[in-house]
């Protein structure tokens, strides 16, 4: 049930700098505080703070999750400061929560993040609020038609990040009016002036060559900070960039624009507040959203995925693809985002069925993922796909959308050196070990069609960020189509009374595996294999079970050796569970331009390096 937009009376323009005066007061206070924080970043936007928040925003408070809600991102998240200042003028927090800011236990941090439920998306590493902002305006404009605006504030210093400028040419593209760049100009970054400084042309031609309508305005003036955010919301067919020239630390004459006081508590504060006027408690009556209802297509949860026939030969990325097609006619709220790559990694299947729900965000990663966080953001379920080699690039946004609470499906075509001949550059051998450390993450790395198409679909519900590795090559398919592979599990593919070794392969190393145990069968050495598929979270129980049945393990991954699967393997032991001898298998060299198996091979990671590596564990005594 959404609520009509509120009709309260709007600030008049002395009361608006009374506002703004009240937003710096209180930076100051939070940062005196806390002993810590960036009140004079916060400072430098309070006026444009102001008048976003006083005749600009359209916000239920009390109703955050409203679909016609518009969305604010603070891209310089270390002026959290003006934001709480901000949600202590629209009534969301107290006084007294205010000056819990940075605290224990407090829901104001030194950068925001989704505990409050106002925050969209953590900030904080600068560069990443505009993109993500990408995304958000997407949805409403693309996938939704929803009336909400997105508006971020950026700083001047992380104009710098190429991240900004992806997504000031993907915004541009798009033609996105429902969003709103405002840039805080205020000339001093961390150590020093920024590189433009106060030339607010230089920022401007950039921006405009992208596509954008920009503003150039004294952002100390309420004036002209209403004028152009008014001029932000009526321009139509292309995305507007307000470029407001502002002082770091206004209105306290010891910091204004000076040097040296980034990241620090005002020196005197008690004089600075006093400098400011003193204490004010003035209230907004923020207006509310337009009335609004999200519009999702309605799936067919009754679709059939595809089955593939067992003794086929068929890549997982195919398979993947071909899963998504059929998941996006289950489920109306899956949205496929690609960089480029689409024929490649067989998303481009998906696009064919579901165009209006496929968004190209060409060879631009960081972008590509952050696009995706925020299209989850608006309440939809985002798979984003390129190689996985170049997921490297987006790491930072990967490990940002964490923290934002994102749930996020990745997945990573062409790993290993499985790919062949185009060389190390396009081979992902990083990826487990990326993907592993991030925080609640998933990883998983099927090794035939139905177990990738199963998997795909299990990925939806999957909170987090969940990453799936597909091969480029065709793979033996050697599971039935109605087998199940929960998150989680393992597939003991070979096992018997007599087993002397394990072997644990997962993706392409798997069925090399199963080749090894065939060589030692006919030697008369009995080798268990596991599928181990769920990287993260691992099996441990089975694995815990193979050590206590054969006490030798040979790990082998088409990856590094740091980080991967034989890590994980590991981390199942230790804490009272014995260690199995081990001999893990990876990828030590640097690999050059070969055929897959001629890859493999030169690695060590093949039937035979398998095989001989066991032969040796063998003869080792326990």
């Amino acid at each position: 049930m959404t609520r009509p937009a509120t009709k309260e009376p709007a600030l008049d323009d002395a009361q608006l700098a009374d506002l703004a005066q009240q937003l710096r007061v209180d930076a100051v206070r939070a940062a005196a505080a806390a002993g810590s924080g960036h009140p004079t970043s916060s400072m430098s936007a309070a006026e444009i703070g102001a008048v976003l928040l006083a005749r600009h925003l359209r916000y239920d408070f009390d109703h955050p999750e409203l679909p016609g809600n518009d969305h604010f991102i603070l891209s310089k998240g270390h002026a959290s400061p003006l934001l709480y200042a901000m949600f202590k003028a629209a009534g969301a927090i107290t006084d007294d929560e205010l000056l819990t800011f940075r605290t224990l236990g407090s829901r104001l941090e030194g950068h925001p993040t989704p505990r409050l439920p106002w925050v969209d998306v953590a900030t904080g590493s600068l560069g990443q609020g505009l993109p993500i902002g990408v995304g958000v305006a997407l949805a409403g404009k693309r996938l939704a038609d929803l009336p909400y605006r997105t508006w971020v504030l950026c700083g001047d210093s992380e104009l710098a990040e190429g991240s900004v400028w992806e997504a000031f040419e993907a915004a541009g593209a798009e033609g996105l009016d429902n969003l709103t760049a405002i840039l805080d100009i205020n000339r001093l970054g961390q150590r020093g002036p920024t590189r433009h400084q106060w030339d607010l042309d230089a920022y401007a031609r950039r921006i405009r060559a992208f596509g954008w309508n920009t503003v150039e305005i004294d952002g100390h003036d309420i004036d002209a900070v209403d004028e152009a955010l008014a001029t932000a919301r009526t321009t139509r067919g292309v995305p507007t960039a307000v470029i407001a020239r502002t002082h770091k630390g206004r209105g306290v004459a010891e910091v204004e624009d000076k040097n040296g006081f980034h990241g620090k508590p005002l020196p005197h504060p008690d004089e600075a507040i006093r400098e400011l006027g003193g204490l004010r408690d003035l209230h907004v009556h923020v207006r509310g959203p337009a009335e609004a209802e999200p519009s999702q297509p309605v799936g067919d949860p009754r679709t059939p995925l595809p089955h593939y026939d067992i003794g086929d030969s068929v890549a997982t990325r195919t398979a993947f693809g071909e899963a998504l097609t059929v998941l996006g006619s289950r489920r109306g709220d899956v949205v496929v985002l690609d960089g480029e790559v689409g024929d490649s990694t067989k998303a481009q299947l998906f696009a064919k069925e579901h165009p209006e729900r496929y968004l190209e965000c060409y060879i631009a990663e960081q972008q590509l993922v952050a696009a995706s966080v925020g299209v989850g953001v608006a309440g939809w379920k985002p798979y984003a796909s390129t190689f996985a080699a170049f997921l490297t690039r987006a790491h930072d946004f990967l490990r940002m959308a964490t923290i934002s609470r994102a749930d996020l499906n990745v997945v990573g075509s062409h790993a290993g050196v499985s790919i062949g001949e185009d060389g190390p550059s396009q081979m992902a051998l990083e990826d487990l070990a990326m993907m592993r450390s991030l925080h609640g993450s998933t990883v998983l790395y099927p090794c035939d069609a139905n177990q990738a198409a199963k998997l795909v679909v299990a990925m939806a519900d999957r909170p987090g960020i969940t990453y799936l590795r597909t091969t480029r090559g065709d793979t033996p398919v050697i599971y039935a189509s109605g087998e199940d592979f929960p998150i989680g599990g393992s597939k003991l593919v070979r096992s018997g009374p007599e087993d002397q070794v394990t072997l644990i392969g997962a993706g392409v190393t798997l069925h090399r595996a199963v080749a090894a145990a065939e060589i030692l069968a006919r030697e008369g050495v009995a080798a268990r294999v596991i599928d181990l598929y769920s990287v993260k979270p691992v099996d441990a129980q089975t694995l815990r079970d193979a050590a206590e049945a054969t006490g030798r393990f040979v790990t082998v991954e088409d990856h590094h050796p740091e980080g991967g699967l034989a890590d994980a393997v590991l981390e199942s032991f230790g804490n009272g569970h014995p260690m199995p001898l081990l001999t893990r298998l990876a990828v030590h060299t640097m690999p050059g331009s070969a055929t897959p198996d001629e890859q493999l091979h030169a690695a060590g990671i093949d039937a035979d390096a398998i095989a001989a590596a066991a032969r040796k564990l063998v003869a080792t005594p326990r």
